[in-house]
């Protein structure tokens, strides 16, 4: 059984930073591919960010592309999202998947399991 726990969010000033941090348990963590999702109130989830099971390949949504970074250190089973020049758009709360295969993807449906949620504030 793979247990994701994400952490780092709160509330924060338009234009500041945060960093959100994805912990994970379970072998699976190092062979597969790990991505970021967000969902705002009355919305759908919507697809942020994706890193290959090495670290090298890296996807991001065009809303976030520049302002986000991911990134992962499998020797610590932990996959962080760095966020910067934030705007009142990014508030939502943000998960962390592990993606069913090694290869990256935006589709939430090709996310196997998945972490309870951080809630990120961004006031104008």
């Amino acid at each position: 059984q793979v247990q994701l726990v994400e952490s780092g969010g709160g509330l924060v000033q338009a234009g500041g930073s945060l960093r959100l941090s994805c912990a994970a348990s379970g072998r699976i963590f190092s062979t597969n591919a790990m991505g970021w999702f967000r969902q705002a109130p009355e919305k759908d989830r919507e697809f942020v960010a994706a890193i290959s099971w090495s670290g090298g390949p890296t996807y991001y949504a065009d809303s976030v592309k520049g302002r986000f970074t991911i990134s992962r250190d499998n020797a610590k089973n932990t996959v962080d999202l760095q966020m910067s020049s934030l705007k009142p758009d990014d508030t939502a709360i943000y998960y962390c998947a592990v993606a069913r295969t090694a290869v990256t993807s935006t589709s939430h449906y090709d996310y196997r399991y998945w972490g309870q949620g951080t809630q990120v504030t961004v006031s104008s």
